[in-house]
C-alpha cells in the first residue's frame, strides 16, 4: 500500500528486450489501445474486504485481485476461487502485518522467526527487513504462501507484493521474479522497478516470456484528501495507451473494518468505501467507456504469453 505510492508516477516505458511490437501488440491488441487491469489488493484480510471486493467484481469493474494467504479471511476466499475458476485472481505476497490492533503471523510459523516479532506476528512495516530478515526465510516464506494457495485450489493468475515490500530489497525481487519463473505465473512488476536494480542484474533474469507493465497507479494520502472520485476520473480521462494497473482496496465502511484500520486513516475503513463506491458505480463505467479502455487480466497475459 503506503510504499506503492512511489509507483504512481508516469513511468518510464523504455523495453527490455529488443523487440519491436509493444505488450498490447505481443498480447493481440492494436498499438495505441489502452489496455486496463482495475487490481483489488487486500483479499482475506476481512469478511468484509472479501464481501466488497466481490461484489465488486459481480457488479462493478473490478476484473482482478490479489489474496493474502496468512490473513484470517483466506479460506473463504479460497472457496470462492474455487466455485469461479474464471476469475483473476493471484497471491498478494505478504511480509508485514501493519495494522494496529489485528495481527497475523507467517505461514511457516516458527520456521522464519527472522521475519517476525518476539510475539510471532509478522512487523508492521516500519522496521527494515533487510537489516533483519534472513534471505532465506523470505524466500521459504513467500513460496510457501503460494503453495497454500494452490493446496486451497486456488489458480493464480499473478503475484504481487503486499505494501510494496519486495521492492525495497533488490534480492527481495530477485526471489519474486525466481518464484514467478518457478511457478510460471507472471509477477507484477514494471520498467521502472527494473530499472531501478539494473546493478543488480534483475535484467538478465528476465526472460521473453516475462510481463513488464507499463504503469502501476494506486491512490495516495494527497489523493483521498482531495476526493477520490476526483482522482479516479482524472486518472481515467489521462489514461495512455500500454498496460496499465489501477490498485484499489474494496471493503464496506463497517464495524469490522473500523475495528482492522483503528486510528489508520490511511488506508482505513472510509478510505476502502470510497474505492468500493466509485469502481461499482455507472460514472465509472461511463469513464471507461468514453475513454476507450479495454480491462485485460493477469489471467490473459499468463495465458497468452507465460504459459
Amino acid at each position: 500500500m503506503r510504499a506503492l505510492m512511489i509507483f504512481a508516477l508516469v513511468l518510464c516505458q523504455t523495453p527490455i528486450f529488443s523487440q519491436m511490437k509493444t505488450l498490447q501488440e505481443r498480447l493481440g491488441y492494436p498499438k495505441e489501445t489502452k489496455l486496463l487491469i482495475i487490481h483489488a489488493d487486500d483479499i482475506g484480510v476481512a469478511q468484509t474486504e472479501n464481501a466488497a471486493t466481490i461484489y465488486a467484481m459481480e457488479k462493478g469493474v473490478v476484473n482482478s485481485g490479489s489474496i493474502m494467504v496468512p490473513c484470517p479471511w483466506f479460506p473463504e476466499i479460497a472457496a470462492y476461487a474455487v466455485s469461479h475458476p474464471e476469475l483473476d485472481l493471484g497471491v498478494h505476497l505478504v511480509l508485514t502485518s501493519e495494522w494496529k490492533h489485528y495481527k497475523w503471523g507467517p505461514v511457516l510459523h516458527q520456521e522464519v522467526k527472522s521475519l517476525t516479532t518476539d510475539k510471532g506476528f509478522l512487523t508492521d512495516g516500519s522496521v527494515d527487513l533487510s537489516k533483519v530478515a534472513k534471505v532465506e526465510d523470505v524466500e521459504k516464506e513467500l513460496r510457501a504462501q503460494i503453495k497454500r494457495a494452490i493446496q486451497f485450489g486456488v489458480d493464480p493468475t499473478h503475484l504481487d507484493s503486499h505494501m510494496g515490500m519486495i521492492f525495497r530489497d533488490a534480492e527481495y525481487v530477485k526471489i519474486y521474479i525466481k518464484l514467478g519463473h518457478e511457478f510460471k505465473i507472471p509477477v507484477m512488476i514494471t520498467q521502472q522497478i527494473v530499472d531501478a536494480y539494473e546493478s543488480s542484474g534483475i535484467k538478465k533474469m528476465l526472460t521473453e516470456k516475462d510481463v513488464v507493465i507499463d504503469d502501476i497507479y494506486t491512490a495516495a494520502t494527497y489523493d483521498y484528501a482531495k476526493g477520490m472520485s476526483k482522482y479516479y476520473t482524472n486518472l481515467l480521462n489521462n489514461l495512455q495507451p500500454g498496460v496499465s494497473t489501477i490498485l484499489i482496496h474494496t471493503a464496506y465502511d463497517n464495524d469490522e473494518m473500523k475495528a482492522v484500520t483503528i486510528d489508520h486513516p490511511d488506508w482505513g475503513s472510509a478510505w476502502r468505501q470510497a474505492d468500493f463506491d466509485f469502481f461499482t458505480s455507472d460514472v465509472c463505467k461511463k469513464l471507461l467507456e468514453t475513454n476507450n479502455i479495454q480491462l485485460i487480466t493477469w489471467r490473459e497475459m499468463r495465458d497468452k504469453l507465460v504459459r
